[in-house]
């Protein structure tokens, strides 16, 4: 067990006295039980992440005590990004072989291989698309037909996404990348470029369905090929977005110094306006981890005037997400709840899911378990447990380990004020703890 808890219990012991507060008072304050908040005081049990930032609110400690409260354990990082060669190969039958395994009654699978492993391993016998022809140049309006109807597709799946699984749109994801990948090594230069940039957008946006399965190594990898990809076209904006999704890794680890780091690094590039304002608001994610409001504010000013500024849309898909009416407000009200301050993040989170569209299924879970999780902090129990019945359809469909991370949050803070009501909603909740 880390030390701060020892020095987490005098510290607030101190301050609560100094605020002329006795534990019980305390204790309605913050929506703890008395006995509880004296056992953390006395080091018998440590403070979670969110009873710390609650009391550090309260007691006006300026991030003094959330410092001192221990993290939970979370799994080893995946390594940092390394320069990589953004040159493809420059015959297609050579290097990297994308396996996928798809079944209709158990997992299904996609596997990147040496090729070289694959004809090893016997794999030259598979029947592949090309039966063994040499590849040929794409014709200018093959090239065209692609990319015009790859466009609308990937608007298509965005949409798909909103309400499905992973398991459903990965498959044609994966396939429509190495599709573009594989006929831009065809294309002539004039569109070899649009071909790979469009690429990159299918690879990022299937790492981001693949760190919802829970697969954190697996979405840095897709996010790797992405800045790959990318970069072979021309197009060095999304080196600086692969940082921003990588924080988003380290944010669901409850790691905010690193989710700082990545996020205040992805905004040196001189990247478009719309990368860096995201940028800042991943960043303002991890200041209110860390408990710095002052932080926190400040990086959500800079989040607002940099996508004030975004460029008027070239036909090229969105960076980041395309749901929320005001993305700076909805992270504000996600904020002020990792900053302890439920009430005014419920005040936020109620407006902001109110203006979701009707088919953003997804963004509806998500912000609404953080909707919920803000009410139950704030003590409003039978509203959370109301809001969170709503959800289940929903959070049961997409099985999504992002969604996971709050419905675990919830859970626990339901468990403190055990209800009729929440004991009943307890088995179906313990069933997403798997």
């Amino acid at each position: 067990m880390p030390q701060q808890p020892t020095r987490f219990g005098p510290e607030l012991r101190r301050r609560r006295l100094a605020a002329q507060l006795s534990l019980t008072r305390l204790g309605q304050l913050v929506h703890y039980s008395k006995s509880q908040l004296s056992k953390v005081e006395r080091g018998l049990k440590p403070p979670s992440p969110e009873l710390a930032r609650l009391c550090d609110t309260t007691l006006d400690a300026a991030g003094a005590l959330t410092s001192l409260a221990p993290t939970r354990p979370a799994p080893a990082a995946p390594a940092l990004p390394t320069p990589t060669d953004p040159a493809l190969p420059a015959e297609p039958d050579e290097g990297e072989v994308w396996l996928m395994h798809l079944s209709s009654d158990g997992p299904s699978w996609f596997q990147p291989v040496a090729r070289r492993t694959l004809m090893a391993a016997g794999g030259a016998t598979a029947v592949t698309f090309t039966l063994g022809a040499a590849p040929r140049e794409a014709a200018p309006q093959e090239c065209a037909s692609l990319l015009a109807t790859a466009r609308s597709l990937f608007d298509h799946y965005r949409t798909l996404g909103q309400s499905a699984g992973g398991d459903v749109i990965l498959p044609a994801l994966v396939a429509q990348t190495h599709s573009l990948r594989r006929i831009a090594l065809r294309a002539g230069p004039r569109t070899r470029d649009d071909l790979l940039s469009l690429a990159s957008r299918y690879a990022e946006y299937v790492g981001w369905l693949v760190q919802e399965t829970g697969d954190d190594r697996g979405a840095l990898w897709w996010t790797d090929r992405a800045v790959e990809l990318a970069e072979a076209g021309g197009d060095r904006d999304l080196a600086a977005y692969a940082l921003v999704r990588r924080a988003l890794v380290t944010l669901y680890r409850d790691e905010a110094a690193q989710t700082i780091e990545l996020a205040a690094h992805a905004q040196s590039f001189a990247a478009p306006a719309r990368v860096r304002g995201l940028a800042a608001q991943r960043e303002a994610q991890g200041h209110a981890l860390a408990g710095d409001y002052d932080a926190c504010m400040s990086c959500l000013d800079r989040a607002r005037e940099l996508l004030g500024h975004a460029a008027e849309d070239d036909g090229s898909p969105m960076i980041g997400t395309t749901t929320l009416p005001d993305p700076v407000a909805m992270i504000t009200g996600w904020c002020l709840h990792d900053l302890g301050r439920p009430r005014e993040a419920a005040e936020i989170l109620d407006h902001e899911t109110g203006r979701l569209p009707a088919h953003a299924l997804r963004s509806q879970t998500r912000y609404g378990l953080r909707r919920a999780l803000a009410h139950a902090a704030a003590g409003e129990i039978d509203h959370a447990c109301a809001l969170l019945m709503a959800l289940a359809p929903a959070t049961d469909t997409l099985a999504s380990a992002t969604l996971s991370a709050d419905l675990r949050r919830l859970s626990r803070t339901l468990s403190r004020r055990p209800t009729p009501t929440t004991r009943s909603l307890a088995p179906w909740l313990a069933g997403h703890h798997r």
